[in-house]
């Protein structure tokens, strides 16, 4: 078996040698394309190997071990196309070991390479054998799907410029915490593989004086990589600035000299972004129909007043702004905030609406998917506003001083009377006016070394590394909006207390009461660490008072952790052992991250 995968591996890369020298003949991407298909032959030996083992006695555990982690490293060298240009697949191949729905309620069961690894680490269970063996023989269903694509398909060359740059962004918020080989925490040698797979196809592009420095950039980054292979002592915050920001820069330099046409299409990430802690790097209008530059002076000032009028409430008494407070970072402080027909609380806490236009989907059971839908679920709740928008319009309508603001928010309005769709419009571009990326920690990243504290940046370390918290709440957004192409948000269910003696779980079923889908009890959105600071208490219940007690909670494992039953808990229960050192930077760090109100006149 030996002697037939290494006949076979030399067959492959015979090939790929030949089609290789050859490649100043035919276009670029035909090249690429060419390459991709190799390297998917390469994984496909690899993974039969592992098969072939599986079916076999005498390979032990580590043996199988071995083999799965060079599987891996086959992946990752074609990750960036397969990810960017057959997402559906790259899903099944490499995609969380927890059952996802779509936005159609489309559900998808576990597969691929991270449920694999749970078979085979820490240990191998012979028992599992038959899930292995049918985990490896799906690998293989993608992998056809995926070659007839890249057989069939020819790539442009902005294609491949943007899948390359979303590459190395999903290095640095993903690959580098170990979100994808939670078990094996070989973060550094497969992000290693990732930057080489990107040098591969970067060298049958220009090889003029910018693909040679992006080239020595993404050496520099490997090599850095390979010599710091520890993941919880790994420096994140170095290696960003220092490494990685330089290929993701290089890319976008050496796509502007070639003079590579993009096609622009809207996402939340804007392709011209060079870093992801550029200023501009995120476009607040990405969830919306509206064009990006709408975000008008006359719009938002109209947003403002209507969000502190209380015209929308039943009593005329409740705005937007009694709850979500300017001074109190658009939150109000309490465990939870009062229904306006009774002094009975509300369901759920009141969250922050600074960064809320940098999510797609909205509420902590995700249950609207824009800005203009959540406001009219506010005022139209019957526990929240209780209002109604028409009424509202009626008051409006007879106010001179509201006439102006309109007129001059929509110059272009032609109806009779003032429209719904002007008014949530107009408080929803005040929200994406909220957008504030501004914080110390930002400066840091963007080069002034000056702003944060040596505990703060150990802080942010322990965050993207031991502590986990970013394979939740992912890096620069610190929400649960996937990158790098930011399309859906993510929920997780931790068992969260019911209050704080921790002796029962909380009973909010979450977006189980959205979609009836078992494993979707308790399920929440996850939020945006960003201005945590300022925004206690935390929680969809309000149930911790200070950021401590909320690291505690994970650092325990959750509701698991506090022996709650928690059936579908995507939170490893395994306990992370901070010590109380590492729990301060933690917090320190978090600070760091609040937002600069004053650079907004709010």
């Amino acid at each position: 078996m030996k002697k037939f995968a290494i006949i076979t591996a030399a067959i492959i890369i015979s090939a790929c040698f030949n089609w290789s020298c050859d490649r100043k003949r035919q276009p670029a991407t035909t090249t690429i394309s060419k390459y991709i298909l190799c390297q998917l032959d390469t994984f496909v030996v690899a993974k039969n190997h592992l098969l072939n083992a599986v079916n076999q006695t005498r390979y032990g555990e580590k043996e199988l071990q071995h083999l799965f982690l060079q599987l891996r490293l086959s992946y990752k060298k074609s990750e960036w196309a397969i990810e960017y240009f057959t997402p559906l697949n790259a899903q099944l191949m490499n995609g969380a070991p927890v059952p996802e729905v779509d936005k159609s309620r489309i559900v998808s069961e576990p597969a691929g390479l991270q449920v694999i690894e749970s078979m085979l680490f820490p240990h191998y269970d012979s028992s599992k054998k038959p899930a292995l063996k049918e985990q490896l023989l799906a690998l293989q269903w993608q992998i056809d799907k995926i070659k007839l694509y890249f057989e069939n398909i020819d790539l442009l060359d902005w294609q491949v410029f943007d899948a390359l740059k979303l590459e190395v962004f999903r290095v640095e918020a993903l690959g580098i915490t170990g979100f994808d080989n939670p078990l094996t925490l070989r973060s550094m040698q497969e992000s290693a593989t990732s930057l080489l797979g990107i040098e591969y196809a970067i060298s049958f592009l220009d090889q003029g004086e910018y693909t040679k420095s992006l080239s020595a950039a993404i050496d520099s980054s490997v090599s850095y990589l390979l010599h710091h292979t520890d993941f919880n002592s790994f420096d994140r915050a170095e290696f960003i600035r220092s490494y990685l920001d330089n290929v993701s820069v290089g890319i976008t330099q050496l796509e502007k000299k070639l003079h590579i046409h993009e096609v622009v299409y809207k996402r939340l990430l804007n392709q011209d972004a060079s870093t992801l802690s550029d200023t501009d790097a995120f476009d607040a209008f990405a969830y919306t129909l509206e064009i990006p530059d709408s975000l008008t002076t006359p719009r938002t000032i109209l947003g403002k007043r209507l969000f502190g009028d209380p015209f929308f409430s039943e009593n005329g008494k409740r705005s937007c702004q009694s709850c979500h407070r300017p001074k109190q970072s658009f939150t109000d402080g309490l465990v939870k905030n009062f229904s306006i027909k009774s002094h009975e609380l509300l369901a759920r806490n009141t969250p922050t609406l600074i960064n809320a236009a940098l999510q797609p989907s909205l509420f902590y059971d995700e249950r609207v998917a824009t800005l203009e839908e959540q406001a009219n679920d506010v005022i139209h709740n019957t526990h929240e506003m209780n209002g109604s928008i028409a009424c509202a319009i009626n008051k409006l309508q007879h106010n001179k001083s509201y006439q102006q603001l309109f007129l001059r928010a929509f110059p272009k309005h032609t109806l009779p009377a003032i429209d719904s769709s002007e008014v949530l419009m107009a408080l929803s571009d005040y929200i994406r006016s909220l957008v504030m990326l501004n914080s110390r920690f930002d400066e840091y990243m963007r080069g002034n070394s000056h702003t944060l504290t040596q505990e703060e940046v150990e802080g942010f370390n322990l965050f993207m590394g031991k502590a986990k918290c970013a394979t939740c709440h992912y890096f620069p957004l610190f929400n649960g909006t996937f990158p790098p192409t930011y399309t859906r948000s993510e929920a997780e269910v931790i068992g969260v207390p019911l209050d704080g003696h921790e002796k029962k779980a909380d009973t909010d079923m979450g977006m189980y009461k959205i979609i009836k889908l078992d494993f979707l009890q308790r399920a929440f959105k996850t939020p945006t660490v960003r201005n945590a600071g300022t925004t206690a208490p935390y929680m969809h219940n309000g149930v911790f008072a200070s950021l401590k007690e909320v690291i505690d909670f994970y650092d325990k494992g959750g509701g698991r952790g506090l022996d709650f039953i928690v059936p579908d808990q995507t939170l490893p229960a395994s306990q992370l052992r901070l010590s109380n050192k590492e729990k301060a930077a933690l917090i320190a760090f978090i600070k760091s991250l609040d937002s600069k109100l004053s650079a907004k006149k709010n």
